[in-house]
């Protein structure tokens, strides 16, 4: 079932005042941050190791740095995985002494200068992960240039943030991935890109339930964390969709919540069918070739959207905790409706 073009769609002009209209709308709304979270302590020092790392030139300095570091060492760097200190201190200087490598820190350095602005953007997500949940530790955060090994590092100490992977086109390196993964490797990406990472922390799943619906809904709700978090972020951000690819998506969501209908794909266990829907590939042709990879994602956080709509009462924490997809299938009553 073809998406429509757009000459089908609603005149640009038209489309683009609608947009910016409720666009508008919901950020003064969603932008505000509400008094209770406003309230809500949660102080970040983020620390840039990209200065002393490239300050490395023997084992010596390494050693330092590490010691300087130890809970990036221990567990980004993963120092006891190492047969001895002698051996990451060596890989360290060789990093740290690479003219390639060397040439993109400064390009990171100079993407990412404002290190108050970063502070500022981490402390109010801190604040809002906090609210919801009150037991949340606020990590040690990093930022590094990680010769694009990793691009976000989260767990309950430490937060890293490999400022390599998003410096964007003009980088003299970029991440070794298709370009439909390339343009998410941007700065405005970091957020959403932390978010995700820290949502997998609350995100709880039965481990049994191995189906296409299951992973969209495991999905969602990790997108729905991310947009309670970062309030004042697009849906395009989240996703990581192209505006484009965004809108065509929410005109044609009747459409392509039939085709999991009637290709009977909710409860598919094909791990190869499951990846079709909810990896990455550039499109979806067995949907339209206009459609964007892991648009099952996208569908499972509708459903969760809706679930919450329906049910006001339940909490984000709550919401985190459900395991059981049909459920919120269910009870959120998700039926699109065709749009004109």
């Amino acid at each position: 079932m073809p998406f429509p073009r757009l000459r089908l769609w609603l005149s640009t002009s038209v489309l683009a005042t609608t947009l910016l209209f409720s666009v508008g709308c919901n950020r003064d709304e969603k932008c505000e941050m509400s008094p209770e979270v406003a309230r809500v302590a949660a102080p970040v020092q983020l620390d840039r190791l990209e200065k002393q790392f490239f300050q490395v030139r023997t084992p010596a300095d390494a050693k330092q740095f590490l010691d300087r570091n130890p809970v990036f060492a221990r567990h980004f760097l993963q120092r006891r995985q190492y047969p001895s200190d002698a051996i990451l201190q060596q890989a360290l200087v060789r990093l740290a002494t690479n003219p390639g490598l060397q040439k993109l820190g400064q390009q990171a350095d100079t993407t990412f200068r404002n290190t108050e602005q970063w502070q500022g953007n981490l402390q109010r997500m801190f604040q809002h992960v906090r609210y919801y949940f009150p037991d949340f530790k606020v990590p040690q955060a990093k930022t590094f240039v990680s010769g694009l090994s990793q691009d976000v590092f989260a767990n309950d100490s430490l937060l890293v943030i490999s400022t390599d992977f998003f410096v964007g086109p003009k980088a003299v390196y970029r991440p070794n991935v298709p370009n439909y993964i390339l343009r998410r490797y941007r700065s405005e990406y970091v957020m959403p890109t932390v978010a995700l990472a820290i949502s997998s922390k609350y995100n709880k799943k039965e481990l049994t339930n191995n189906t296409m619906l299951g992973e969209m809904i495991q999905g969602g709700k990790a997108l729905y964390f991310a947009e309670k978090v970062l309030p004042c972020t697009d849906d395009s951000l989240l996703i990581g969709f192209p505006g484009k690819d965004l809108q065509n998506v929410n005109f044609n969501e009747a459409k392509i919540w039939g085709h999991f209908l009637q290709k009977n794909l909710l409860y598919n266990t094909s791990p190869f069918q499951i990846q079709k829907y909810v990896g990455e590939r550039p499109n979806i042709p067995e949907i339209d070739k206009t459609c964007p990879g892991r648009v099952g994602l996208w569908v499972g956080w509708q459903i969760v959207r809706k679930y919450m709509a329906e049910h006001p009462n339940v909490t984000l924490p709550q919401l985190m905790a459900m395991k059981d997809p049909q459920r919120i299938l269910t009870e959120s009553r998700y039926r699109p409706k065709p749009k004109s």
